[in-house]
């Protein structure tokens, strides 16, 4: 069984991953973190330079990402795994040789709150510089989540809506319960 976690950045897709790995009633699982998978060198993805002209990986846009290389982790997880969740902003795009059953789900959560776990991640926990985090989310990621993760949204077969209060935890039991019907 696949399943994959797509959504934006700071969505909670890794959290949710962990939260369903450790509670399956299906083993083994195996997690695939899909931001492991980036290129790494200017000859693939999508690089631009930033304000002091160094190059960077446009992280927002899915042909920074190799999806032949996940694809092809997903199929060999696959052999020995019951079940492999993968996570990341383009985790609907993994496409495994073995044929499968596969259940694609949409991490859902208020572009305010993603933004603000980021800032919480990123500023507060690893020391990025809080000015550039805005810049970068006003001058290019709130648009390229908008073209290129709100449209996986239609084409995944749950959505999941990770806001606080709004019943999270009997979405993730929806999100098992899926997981097992689709297994059995």
């Amino acid at each position: 069984m696949l399943l994959t976690l797509t959504g934006g950045a700071g969505a909670g897709k890794t959290t949710l991953a962990n939260e369903l790995a450790a509670t399956s009633p299906i083993a083994p699982v195996q997690v695939l973190h899909g931001d492991g998978y980036y290129f790494t060198t200017q000859d693939r993805g999508v690089w631009t330079c930033d304000d002091a002209g160094v190059p960077r990986l446009d992280v927002g846009d899915p042909q920074s990402m190799n999806v032949e290389r996940l694809s092809h982790d997903t199929s060999a997880a696959l052999t020995v795994a019951a079940v492999v969740i993968v996570d990341g902003l383009f985790a609907r795009h993994v496409n495994p040789q073995a044929p499968c059953a596969r259940f694609d789900v949409f991490v859902d959560l208020p572009a305010d709150l993603r933004l603000a776990r980021k800032i919480q991640r990123k500023c507060v926990r690893d020391g990025f510089p809080l000015e550039v985090l805005l810049r970068n989310y006003l001058n290019h990621r709130r648009d390229a989540h908008e073209r290129h993760v709100e449209p996986v949204r239609h084409h995944c077969d749950i959505v999941v809506d990770r806001a606080p209060c709004r019943g999270v935890a009997d979405q993730g039991v929806g999100v098992r319960g899926r997981l097992l019907g689709a297994h059995t």
